[in-house]
């Protein structure tokens, strides 16, 4: 009893403390040395966890501490709770999401079956981040609509003030994340219901000035989104702050992005390509940066490419390619771990529940077998889905091989005689003559690759009508302008990813802009309408192909 009393006024003295505050350890240490010499392994992890708290440097390490005396008292509780502390650091403190989702799945072994139910909902809590990072936005939204729903029963009524507190942490937390989901889902009418709720539940004590600054970031994104810029950047340098004082870089560099667009948007140049270099200073420190913030590169890419600045257009191309290899590397990992050890595992231990609790229930054999022949319907879909698309892509090659042997452009017509005598034009051979000779002198000089190319923009370069223009492509390559531009860039791109490793390395996206189009979703749809077959699945079957033949 003694003892219980001396570790609970020891606490008291540096509870006021400021997270990350070192003066804090003096007591910490205290504590640390005193349940060591009881053997006394619950207080021990205590004292450890609050270190992690008000340590700057060696979090980790006490962390690590934490969990051998978790492992010490044999209690699951503080063992899943010693993994948990270890993925939390791994992710707000170093954002490496593959390690941190390590040590969540670790702690959900522990914790599935216990009766500390804050400590369940706050390791889903984080496997909601995970798959909200990784754009999985409904499943996290469901999971942060239940941690929601169990922490706001407890934040306040007749509780012990510590878990008040804890509790209404992890409520703001997934409040701010359910806004995260909605937003990115374009649901900004739910997301901005949330945000009302969050003015009236955050408490108004420095306690809670961190997430605080999260809900005005997210007030500064709804006000973006409202084209309210002026606004939304007052909105985000009010909570830039907080977050650069706990070094909570992933959302400074959120911040620094859409205030790179704002400014873009409102035509200041300099501002917005400040905040755009800002995010690439984030990137270059911490290896670490949010999908959807890749496309600052390609604003930076574009601005130098105008300024004709090609040292500096070269650099932000290999941050570019760096940005996309970590993004690359993280989904991977994440998406196949979250799935088999946690959303397969989740399936198979709600299935052995219902199997215990009614193990005759003709119910659940329906259900299992639905299930399965659900499963089996997906995959038989699945694999007719992958036969298809090596077969478009066998296709093809064939096509690229006919190409090459007949040095033409399929499928477009390529005229050496003019004769009309077939084609319905009203005017004189010697202007379709002209028009042919223009014509062929633009395809080989690529000129179809120029964004926003217009049928009146090439009239004016041929120095003649869109009337006359329009007929002869009509008539002579067998299509409407647009279908005729078209095909001539998706034949560059496919020739380009085909015969160049370096295009296979590029970005959607990337390629998309190079090819002459103006966004990644229209490229993929006249890509896959022309050849049979999705650009990103192109490339990984070449990729593939070459592997298979050694080579790189």
């Amino acid at each position: 009893m003694y003892s219980q009393d001396y570790y609970s006024k020891l606490r008291e003295k540096y509870w006021a403390y400021e997270e990350n505050d070192p003066k804090a350890l003096v007591y910490v240490n205290q504590y640390i040395k005193k349940a060591k010499l009881e053997k006394n392994y619950s207080e021990l992890f205590q004292a450890y966890k609050d270190a992690i708290l008000y340590s700057e440097n060696q979090k980790m390490i006490y962390a690590d501490s934490a969990l051998v005396a978790a492992k010490n008292s044999g209690n699951n509780d503080l063992i899943g709770d010693g993994y948990l502390s270890k993925g939390a650091i791994y992710y707000f403190n170093q954002r490496k999401f593959q390690y941190a989702l390590e040590e969540y799945l670790k702690a959900y072994e522990y914790l599935k079956d216990s009766k500390n139910e804050f400590l369940k909902y706050q390791n889903i809590y984080h496997i909601g981040v995970v798959k909200s990072y990784l754009g999985y936005y409904d499943e996290a939204l469901k999971i942060f609509n239940e941690c929601i729903d169990f922490f706001e029963t407890k934040i306040d009524g007749d509780i012990k003030k510590n878990i008040i507190f804890n509790n209404t942490k992890g409520y703001l937390n997934s409040l701010h994340q359910a806004i995260i989901c909605y937003q990115m889902l374009g649901k900004d009418e739910q997301a901005n219901k949330l945000l009302n709720i969050a003015e009236t539940k955050i408490p108004k004590t420095k306690d809670f000035y961190l997430e605080t600054s999260y809900f005005t970031k997210s007030l500064g994104v709804s006000e973006f989104k409202k084209k309210n810029y002026k606004k939304a950047i007052y909105y985000f340098d009010k909570a830039l702050p907080e977050l650069i004082k706990v070094n909570d870089f992933t959302w400074a560099s959120y911040i620094y992005f859409y205030k790179g667009k704002s400014y873009e948007l409102l035509g200041d140049l300099n501002l917005e390509v400040e905040n755009y270099r800002k995010v690439d200073s984030i990137f270059k420190e911490n290896k670490f940066i949010l999908p959807e913030l890749r496309s600052n590169y390609e604003e930076l890419i574009e601005y130098y490419r105008k300024d004709s600045n090609h040292k500096e257009e070269l650099y932000y191309t290999n941050q570019l390619l760096k940005v996309d290899s970590v993004i690359a590397s993280d989904f991977k990992h994440l998406s196949s771990r979250v799935y088999k050890e946690y959303d397969t595992k989740m399936l198979l231990e709600t299935k052995e529940n219902l199997e215990k609790t009614n193990s005759y229930s003709k119910l659940l054999i329906f259900i299992c077998l639905a299930i399965i022949t659900a499963l089996g319907i997906v995959m038989y879909y699945r694999i007719r889905k992958q036969k298809n698309i090596q077969k478009n892509y066998d296709d093809l090659l064939i096509k690229l091989e006919e190409s090459i042997h007949t040095q033409e452009i399929p499928p477009l017509v390529k005229p050496d005689i003019v004769d009309s005598g077939d084609k319905n034009i009203k005017f004189d051979n010697s202007i379709v003559e002209k028009l042919l000779n223009d014509i062929h002198t633009f395809e080989n000089k690529q000129g179809y690759l120029e964004q926003g190319l217009t049928l009146k923009k090439l009239a004016e370069q041929f120095k003649t009508n869109t009337s006359y223009l329009s007929q002869v492509i009509n008539e002579y390559k067998g299509s409407n302008f647009n279908t005729y531009i078209n095909v001539l860039r998706i034949n560059f791109a496919t020739q380009k990813i085909y015969h160049d490793k370096e295009w296979r390395k590029y970005s959607i996206e990337h390629i998309a802009s190079a090819a002459g189009f103006s966004n990644r979703q229209s490229f993929s749809n006249i890509f896959l309408e022309q050849n049979g077959i999705r650009p990103a699945d192109f490339i990984k079957k070449r990729i593939k192909e070459l592997e298979d033949q050694g080579q790189s």
